[in-house]
């Protein structure tokens, strides 16, 4: 008789992961949106998601056996943890996996506006040279500005040393009481204070429910005229069509969103069409190096299974 767990797999997994865990369990895999879905959660004893297999109370009724949910990521939004446990489901995730790949996306979506480039296809004459040259150029250069990070966490802190680094004043704001020696040189600032003064501003708060809409007209109306607003969080935690209407007010502003409160997002989007808003499909982790990393949550599925304590269960 074959004494491997069941473990459904609904999202990506790297083919280095999922070999580890077909060694230790009958892993299974079914798309969140295939009908064959439920039918295989009967058996399951573990299931790995990602960001798009939504965890609540109907798919747990689905599962009867399920003893552990792995979040191949980093935010808990799609995962009811209080459900869970109360059917005394354990929860873990990748806190640490995607903070680098985020960190270095923000910074490489901030300084295309700040110092735009231009690559060369063909020769040109001296003239048209001269005119690319005065035409093309920067904005304006890290040093010097401030940078305001909404959420000091694992990835708004590396943020803060990268960018303390690279010579800019870095406010935050963030609910925890966070001692000096873990601020990598940030200055705490109110969220109004951080909007005013910050010339980039991004956000990296969590997923909880008293964040939706955090940034809404009453803080985006303290936005500098030509600052640089970037949301790779969660796309609910901005009012979008507040946002929207701050833009249009501030032509030299510039919206930077990775993240959406649909995804995918809806032609009435509130900021589509709007030539200072640039919106990307949720890429900030998509890196090979990130997408290995939150692969590896199956070794703490499997330690649930084989009844060792898991690194990171979830909060």
């Amino acid at each position: 008789m074959n004494d491997r767990p069941v473990v459904v797999q609904t999202e990506h997994l790297s083919p280095a992961a999922a070999a580890w865990l077909d060694e230790r369990a009958i892993r299974i895999e079914r798309p969140p949106d295939d009908p064959g879905l439920e039918e295989v959660l009967v058996e399951a004893a573990g299931l790995v998601v990602r960001t798009y297999t939504i965890v609540d109370d109907a798919l747990l009724d689905a599962a009867p056996r399920l003893r552990v949910v792995g979040r191949a990521g980093v935010g808990l939004d799609n995962i009811d943890v209080a459900a869970c446990r109360a059917r005394g489901i354990e929860v873990v995730s990748t806190p640490d996996a995607n903070a680098q790949a985020v960190v270095e996306y923000v910074l490489r979506l901030v300084t295309e506006v700040l110092r735009p480039v231009m690559t060369l296809d063909e020769a040109v004459d001296g003239e048209t040279w001269r005119s690319y040259r005065a035409a093309v150029v920067g904005r304006r250069e890290l040093a010097g500005c401030t940078l305001g990070i909404l959420g000091l966490g694992r990835v708004g802190s590396r943020l803060a040393r990268v960018a303390t680094a690279l010579g800019m004043r870095v406010l935050y704001h963030d609910l925890l009481d966070i001692a000096p020696a873990a601020r990598h040189g940030a200055e705490p600032a109110s969220p109004a204070a951080l909007m005013q003064q910050s010339d980039v501003i991004s956000l990296h708060v969590d997923g909880r429910a008293s964040n939706r809409h955090l940034v809404d007209a009453s803080l985006l109306d303290r936005m500098k005229p030509d600052a640089v607003f970037v949301n790779t969080s969660r796309g609910f935690v901005v009012d979008a069509a507040a946002l929207a209407d701050a833009l249009r007010s501030r032509p030299d502003a510039t919206a930077l969103i990775d993240v959406h409160e649909d995804e995918p997002f809806r032609a009435s989007y509130p900021l589509l069409g709007l030539p200072n808003a640039r919106l990307y499909p949720h890429l900030a982790s998509r890196t090979n190096a990130a997408m290995e990393r939150m692969s590896w949550v199956v070794r703490d599925v499997m330690a649930v299974l084989e009844g060792r304590t898991p690194d990171h269960p979830a909060p």
